[in-house]
């Protein structure tokens, strides 16, 4: 005769919870298949067809037949394995953990695993290990600023939505000027690159001169309108601005809308008076120490990585010549920024840290 097999019935709270568990995509793929083991035999009492319709071996089906009638849901974890115990208990793992976080060396101004191991009593490795499953990185740091704009909130509002729903009939721009950029010379011949060996130049340079970048991104097309200055003064702005008022193609009623920083040279008289005579232009001010809301920002960081930081210049001319054919190309096939952000989303983030930075008690 057959063994007699365990009557499985199960209540309607365990077969939600199976059937969950069966079909719940972050389910471990070995919980799943015991879930519709069990499932299988509460709706088949012979094993030998719940194992022809999951694809498995009759033990399997009885030993989870088995366990589940025996400790029902947690029967189908698996039993504690034999072996040493864990060296490091989940007391002294909160207490390295609380002490990295609360607490600073006497000598220095942040942790490493030799310093926190020996204040911890414990090992270098153990602390590293810590550490990184705890995603605690003390040898980093990074910066931030918060703008003190009384008028912070209208100005995002209306910067950003230039960049998402301008206005109809409107050329929208992002302008700014990236001042001081060093024509360097290396002190020798650079030397190319070659299989394994990455290219290398001096880490001496001589100086020839600096010249100031003005540009302005089309925020819709990508297109990039620049021109160089050996200047950084409200004379220099006003040049680019008919600079950029000859190369723009407007048709009639085209409004023109400027995105720019608070620099002084953008708002003297002198430009006050050159927009009373280009009346379809209109200025927009990004909030104080808020240069990441300009876009021209990300053109300037493209450009200095791809043309300026490991280029060698003998001339402030040749350095010149190197800026204006890189808009040159770009514009052969723009490609604009895509602002996803909205106004709401920002603030929201931007209060996070407010009130994270008002609660550290410093």
């Amino acid at each position: 005769m057959a063994r007699p097999k365990p009557k499985l019935t199960l209540s309607d709270d365990e077969r939600r919870k199976l059937t969950t568990w069966a079909g719940r995509p972050k389910s471990t793929q070995r919980l799943a298949l015991r879930a519709r083991i069990v499932l299988a035999c509460a709706d088949e009492p012979c094993n030998t067809v719940a194992a022809a319709e999951l694809g498995v071996c009759n033990a399997t089906v009885g030993t989870r037949r088995n366990r589940f009638v025996a400790k029902r849901p947690d029967g189908l974890v698996d039993e504690p394995r034999p072996g040493a115990p864990r060296p490091v208990t989940d007391a002294e793992v909160e207490r390295v953990v609380t002490r990295t976080l609360e607490t600073k060396p006497e000598n220095a101004t942040h942790w490493s695993t030799r310093t926190m191991a020996k204040a911890a009593g414990m090992s270098q490795s153990a602390v590293s290990r810590i550490w990184r499953a705890s995603e605690l990185k003390p040898h980093l740091y990074d910066t931030f600023t918060l703008s003190t704009d009384p008028f912070f909130v209208g100005k995002v509002r209306d910067v950003v939505g230039l960049s998402l729903a301008p206005p109809e009939k409107a050329i929208v721009l992002s302008v700014d000027e990236k001042s001081q950029v060093q024509a360097l010379d290396r002190t020798q011949p650079i030397l190319p690159m070659t299989p394994g060996q990455a290219e290398r130049g001096t880490h001496d340079y001589v100086r020839h001169g600096v010249t100031s970048l003005f540009a302005a991104p089309n925020v819709a097309t990508g297109e990039v309108i620049g021109t160089c200055h050996r200047r950084h003064r409200h004379q220099e702005f006003l040049k680019f601005l008919d600079h950029v008022d000859a190369t723009l193609v407007k048709g009639p009623g085209v409004s023109v809308h400027l995105v720019l920083d608070n620099y002084a040279t953008h708002k003297t008289p002198a430009v006050k008076r050159w927009l009373l005579r280009h009346p379809e232009y209109h200025l927009h001010f990004i909030p104080t120490s808020s240069s990441w809301l300009n876009q021209v920002e990300r053109f300037f960081a493209e450009i200095t990585e791809k043309c300026i930081r490991r280029g060698a210049f003998k001339s402030v001319a040749s350095l010149e010549k190197a800026i204006a054919d890189y808009p040159t190309a770009h514009n052969a096939n723009p490609k604009a920024f895509a602002w996803v952000a909205d106004a709401d989303a920002i603030l929201d983030r931007v209060k996070r840290v407010c009130e994270r930075t008002s609660d550290s008690g410093h």
